[in-house]
């Protein structure tokens, strides 16, 4: 039995780049569902996005990226889907690349896969603060998986229903769901692989690590990683592995 697979795109204020990046995906992806969730868009997001068929799940007000992407593990989980792909609404990410980000999991090998953008060069310029936060906890990240992480900070990750159950149940972050996310995974048993993708540049949205973001990030972090190895949740939110099997 072939596997049910759910995009979910996070989307404020998205509406003239979201109906194109729906259509690749349903180009590089035909099988999957698309579900945008608008976080209190003042535009078109919503409208564009349905007509483009996708399912839309808004939110009452702008709640937050964190807060956006659980909303889609939520649906996706009370929905019965087995795997779940997130990527950016803004054309940053390449849906492209989905079909193999999305077979690290599929094939039952890992829990989760991020897309790194590092795995073959640099993609693109990165401002010196943020750039040095990526550093700091790519190596974090790497010393407490042991294994190499190369960019804990992406939001193109793809994931099977072990990891969309933890996510749903458990204490997600509402702002920056990044390396703490990873260490929590790593924590409670999960498996992460990366593959190599192609992430553009951001264009008129405004980043969530602008301006003097990145020191809160920072601060954020140094709390709640040392938090996250300490955490256990219910045995109950963590499923067993998945054996790739159908």
């Amino acid at each position: 039995m072939a596997k049910r697979i759910l995009v979910i795109l996070p989307a404020y204020n998205e509406g003239s780049r979201i109906t194109e990046v729906i259509a690749a995906v349903h180009t590089h992806v035909p099988g999957a569902d698309v579900a945008v969730i608008d976080d209190g868009s003042t535009d078109a997001t919503a409208n564009r996005a349905c007509e483009a068929g996708a399912t839309v799940l808004p939110l009452p007000f702008n709640l937050g990226y964190g807060a956006a992407l659980q909303t889609g593990y939520k649906y996706a989980l009370q929905h019965g889907y087995d795997a779940l792909v997130q990527i950016d609404s803004d054309g940053q990410h390449n849906p492209a690349d989905i079909p193999d980000v999305l077979r690290r999991v599929t094939g039952g090998e890992y829990d989760i896969c991020i897309g790194s953008r590092f795995l073959e060069g640099e993609p693109y310029p990165i401002p010196a603060l943020r750039r040095a936060g990526m550093v700091l906890f790519r190596r974090v990240a790497s010393w407490i998986l042991g294994q190499t992480v190369t960019d804990p900070t992406s939001g193109f990750q793809a994931m099977n229903r072990r990891v969309i159950t933890f996510f749903s149940r458990g204490h997600y972050p509402v702002d920056y769901p990044d390396t703490d996310v990873l260490v929590a995974l790593h924590h409670h048993g999960f498996r992460v692989a990366e593959a190599p993708v192609v992430m553009r540049p951001a264009t008129t949205r405004k980043s969530i690590h602008a301006g003097l973001r990145p020191l809160y990030y920072l601060f954020k972090m140094a709390l709640v990683i040392p938090l996250n190895l300490l955490r256990r949740e219910p045995q109950e939110t963590v499923e067993m592995p998945d054996s790739g099997q159908p």
